[in-house]
């Protein structure tokens, strides 16, 4: 049988995020770029997971446990900031296009 050790969750978080950074390089599109940023911090977390999970095997540590709930909640509250910003700029653009946000003034 094999065994998942430390390396497979390294690199599924490494393509996580990748795929996190291709997305937010190549959408326009507001949505499109918040799922690439979640897709990034999805990887931070299984990290830190998986760090804390393998290197303190058995020491009862939950430090990565907590940085990751850290971590989620930071990401709940970007992704209710950012729909609210999606939201502002299609009521006045009629579009979610990241290129006519530039013309937002304060």
């Amino acid at each position: 049988m094999m065994t998942i050790g430390l390396s497979h969750y390294l690199v599924v978080a490494a393509a996580l995020f990748c795929a996190g950074i291709f997305t937010m390089m190549t959408k326009r599109n507001a949505i499109g770029i918040l799922i690439g940023v979640e897709l990034v911090l999805n990887s931070t977390v299984l990290n830190l997971v998986a760090f804390a999970c393998y290197l303190y095997r058995g020491a009862g540590k939950v430090d990565g446990q907590i940085f990751a709930i850290f971590v989620i909640v930071l990401a709940a509250a970007e992704a209710a900031i950012a729909v609210g910003i999606c939201i502002n700029l299609y009521k006045n653009w009629w579009t979610v296009d990241v290129d006519k946000a530039s013309t937002l003034q304060g």
